[in-house]
């Protein structure tokens, strides 16, 4: 019987997505017309929902479904090819699997997510996954936690939402599980140390810092 639970982010924890989230966004941009913003500016803002993302952007609120879709219709198409593990990723999933039950909690569209993760040959690792279009309040509430603990084994305490933002980390707190931060993705150690004082640099290591336990 595994006794913990652990569930991971997707962008920046266990995926290197960032290739692809650029040229989709610069695809949306480009089609209606609009310039294109910086690709830090558009990194700045990951791990955000879509529509807040390109509501950040300057893309205004009427026309923010529009972007959406049509960063979504290039995005199927190059996700898998333009989308890596991060380093040690996958022995951080094989060796959280050995001792724990395991999620994952996107803001990603759920459906786009289980295609990478079964690219990747990971999916089968994970008891539930929760994306965007599961819940009506994304990170950094608390809501897309709460739902996927709802699916995992309720008898252990020893929770875990291993994450890159400070979005991970607002609402890991929010619903009582430990929050880890990550500086292998898009948050940097000064950030992520105002919400978390669990900081390493990898899933891997964080992984590891569990099973000690």
């Amino acid at each position: 019987m595994k006794d913990k639970i652990i569930l991971f982010d997707l962008d920046g924890t266990l995926i290197d997505s960032t290739e692809a989230i650029l040229e989709s966004f610069t695809i949306a941009f480009k089609q209606y017309g609009k310039e294109v913003p910086s690709d830090a500016l558009i990194k700045a803002e990951i791990g955000h929902p879509l529509d807040v993302m390109f509501a950040t952007l300057g893309v205004e609120e009427e026309q923010v479904m529009k972007f959406v879709q049509a960063y979504k219709m290039h995005y199927r198409k190059i996700s898998c090819a333009k989308t890596f593990l991060l380093p040690q990723a996958k022995e951080a999933v094989e060796l959280a699997y050995s001792c724990a039950s395991l999620g994952v909690v996107t803001t990603k569209t759920a459906k786009y997510s289980i295609e990478l993760l079964e690219h990747m040959n990971l999916m089968h690792y994970f008891d539930v996954l929760i994306g965007r279009e599961d819940v009506i309040n994304p990170k950094p509430n608390s809501e897309p936690i709460e739902k996927a603990l709802l699916k995992l084994p309720s008898d252990t305490n020893e929770v875990w939402m291993i994450g890159d933002t400070c979005m991970d980390m607002i609402a890991a707190k929010g619903a009582n599980v430990e929050g880890i931060g990550l500086t292998c993705g898009y948050g940097d150690f000064e950030s992520l140390k105002k919400c978390t004082d669990i900081i390493y640099m990898s899933a891997y290591e964080a992984v590891i810092s569990i099973v000690k336990i």
